[in-house]
């Protein structure tokens, strides 16, 4: 691998960090280096804040005038006004890779493409387009560009963004043990029910079975990062549930109960969490999987009886856990 791909990769993996979480923008990720060095790797977090390639150039300002900030980092108008205000050449010798084309957009926030510009780094690399035609053109605004390294996979990393312009994107998230075992409580470390509450807290919808309700009697909320709870469509042709469990008392949130999936052809992203009933039910609608998968084995009899074929597109890890994103695939 050349260094290019290299540090298209870095950017990659760190936008991986962040897959789903910048709902509705997609996962972006950037780093810089100077010479042969990396001086900051970040990746877009939220949308209405800073971008990838903002976050980055805020990094490397630290790094190379060894100061710390006294701005919001994540206040994108203020973080592009402080480094418009920075000397001229300070970046002159950077080069900065992107996992997408910089957007010439002005909305929410203010272009990445007019800031790069502006800044004349040294080189500016680019994995692959903005999809969205009024975000692109980005690229027509820059000098010094490298594009399509790494082109392949940083289109895998954009697909649900791609998806949930013109339907839902649909989720489905597995905990299980090393032996594909699904039953027994809690299976996953802190940090992965702390990122599966974080999905949660940016998921148009959060679609569940009407047996895991009934069984399992879920709260579904966001209590581990205190977020607010999504709203709820249980899959159920029959509405026959005991209302006073948790489900149904978490306020501020919608609970809708049955089995028309017509809002699936809405642009949306839907998280479903489910057993083996509604992985068989949702099976030809399921667009990516989620995998949290522990280290142990395990004796109970729960798990997915299910023939699907999956094709692996990232995995890392999560404190003891491996999370594996997976694309089903026909």
């Amino acid at each position: 691998m050349d260094l290019d791909a290299l540090y298209m990769q870095f950017a990659l993996d760190e936008a991986w960090k962040y897959q789903g979480l910048t709902y509705p923008n997609p996962a972006v990720g950037a780093v810089i280096t100077a010479g042969d060095k990396v001086i900051a790797i970040a990746a877009h977090q939220k949308a209405g804040t800073s971008h990838a390639e903002v976050l980055a150039l805020l990094c490397a300002y630290e790094n190379i005038s060894q100061t710390s900030l006294e701005i919001d980092p994540l206040d994108a108008h203020k973080a592009h006004a402080f480094l418009l205000s920075l000397p001229s050449g300070f970046f002159s010798r950077c080069t900065i890779y992107v996992t997408l084309e910089p957007c010439s957009h002005e909305g929410k926030t203010p272009s990445c493409a007019s800031l790069l510009c502006a800044l004349n780094l040294q080189r500016i690399v680019v994995a692959t387009n903005d999809p969205i035609q009024e975000h692109s053109g980005g690229l027509h605004q820059l000098k010094n560009v490298c594009f399509g390294v790494l082109q392949k996979e940083a289109e895998a990393l954009l697909e649900p963004f791609v998806i949930w312009q013109k339907r839902a994107f649909v989720l489905f998230k597995i905990a299980q043990t090393s032996n594909g075992k699904i039953g027994g409580g809690y299976l996953s470390s802190k940090t992965s029910l702390r990122h599966v509450h974080y999905l949660r807290s940016v998921c148009s919808r959060l679609l569940i079975g009407g047996n895991t309700v009934r069984t399992d009697r879920p709260t579904l909320d966001c209590r581990f990062i205190e977020k607010r709870a999504p709203d709820v469509m249980v899959y159920s042709k029959e509405d026959c549930f005991d209302r006073t469990i948790p489900l149904f008392g978490v306020p501020d949130r919608e609970v809708k109960i049955g089995s028309d999936l017509h809002f699936l052809n809405q642009p949306s992203f839907v998280l479903v969490e489910g057993g083996e009933g509604m992985l068989l039910a949702l099976k030809e609608k399921i667009d990516w999987v989620l995998t949290y998968q522990t280290p142990k084995l395990s004796a109970n009899n729960l798990t997915y009886n299910i023939d699907m074929n999956l094709s692996f597109l990232h995995q890392a890890k999560k404190d003891v856990d491996l999370i594996i994103w997976s694309k089903r695939i026909d």
